[in-house]
C-alpha cells in the first residue's frame, strides 16, 4: 500500500516537473533568453500565505536549516526539484529483485 502511495506521489512529481520544463522551456523561446522558474517562486505563487508562514515557522524554529538547505532548494529551478523528488520517491517503491533460482515464496 505504501509503494503505491510513493509511486503515485512520485508520478505527480514528474508529471509537474514536465509541466515546469514545458512552461519554462516556451517562456525562455518567447523572451528569446534561458530562463528557469525557481522552486521558491513556483510555491509563493501557489500558496502565498502558507508559504510565507513556512517562512517564519523554520526560521524560527530551525535557522541553520532554512539559511543553508532549504534556501537552496528554493532557488533551484523548479522543474529540477521535481523531477529529483519524484526519481527519488520511485528508488524508494522500488521492489527489490530476487536472485534468480530463488522463486518468491521460501522452502
Amino acid at each position: 500500500m505504501i509503494r503505491i502511495a510513493l509511486r503515485l506521489i512520485a508520478l505527480v512529481s514528474l508529471a509537474g516537473a514536465f509541466a515546469a520544463a514545458v512552461i519554462d522551456g516556451a517562456r525562455s523561446l518567447a523572451d528569446q533568453k534561458i530562463e528557469f522558474t525557481p522552486m521558491g517562486r513556483t510555491l509563493a505563487t501557489a500558496f502565498p500565505a502558507k508559504f510565507a508562514a513556512m517562512q517564519a515557522y523554520v526560521s524560527a524554529r530551525a535557522p541553520v536549516l532554512w539559511d543553508p538547505v532549504l534556501l537552496k532548494l528554493l532557488y533551484a529551478p523548479a522543474a529540477l526539484d521535481l523531477a529529483v523528488l519524484g526519481a527519488a520517491l520511485f528508488y524508494l517503491a522500488h521492489r527489490p529483485a530476487v536472485p534468480p533460482g530463488a522463486g518468491r515464496r521460501g522452502r
